[in-house]
């Protein structure tokens, strides 16, 4: 993997950047929602806190021949109250990665025939849109004031698709096969 232009590896780095916030953010908004008595939406932030990871990996691994320091500037969610308003900025993250930053950068990329940079947005950008509902479908219960079901949340580890209960025989954005995916 490798990229040749200039703007494709600065949308890269970016994504990067956006993509590693959000996999922290996750986390710890995941650790407030168990403690806050929520469990399974913690479960489920720490779930799609992996997702995220595996889409800073392929940006990362995109730019490999990108050897160097470089400032990286990235959107990014901050807030840490309660468990509506933390899935809130989660459903307005993945809204901002689906409608704004990843058509952007996966048509910039085609642009300048980035084969490897157009595969790792469309990864991210399909994952995104399944994560922009399951946190809204989390929200919505979270509203009750009840958690989610305890399902097994699996993600694959290629491109971060996301699957609550039942997992898919191959991954329906990038083929991995079921036995690779992580269960949480």
């Amino acid at each position: 993997m490798s990229v040749n232009n200039a703007m494709t590896a600065d949308f890269l780095r970016s994504a990067y950047g956006g993509e590693s916030m959000a996999h922290m953010r996750y986390l710890i908004w995941g650790e407030s929602a168990e403690k806050d008595g929520y469990p399974n939406i913690g479960r489920l932030f720490k779930g799609i806190a992996y997702a995220e990871w595996c889409h800073a990996k392929n940006h990362f691994n995109v730019l490999k021949d990108q050897v160097g320091d470089n400032s990286v500037v990235a959107g990014a969610v901050f807030g840490h109250t309660n468990i509506i308003e933390n899935l809130q900025g989660a459903i307005n993250g993945e809204l901002h990665e689906i409608d704004q930053m990843y058509p952007v950068y996966l048509e910039s990329a085609r642009f300048q025939n980035e084969k490897d940079a157009q595969r790792s947005f469309h990864f991210a950008l399909e994952a995104e849109k399944i994560h922009a509902k399951i946190f809204q479908d989390a929200q919505n219960i979270a509203r009750e004031g009840k958690d989610i079901g305890s399902e097994t949340i699996y993600v694959c580890p290629i491109c971060g698709f996301t699957e609550i209960g039942d997992n898919v025989d191959e991954c329906p954005v990038c083929g991995a096969k079921k036995e690779m995916f992580k269960s949480f």
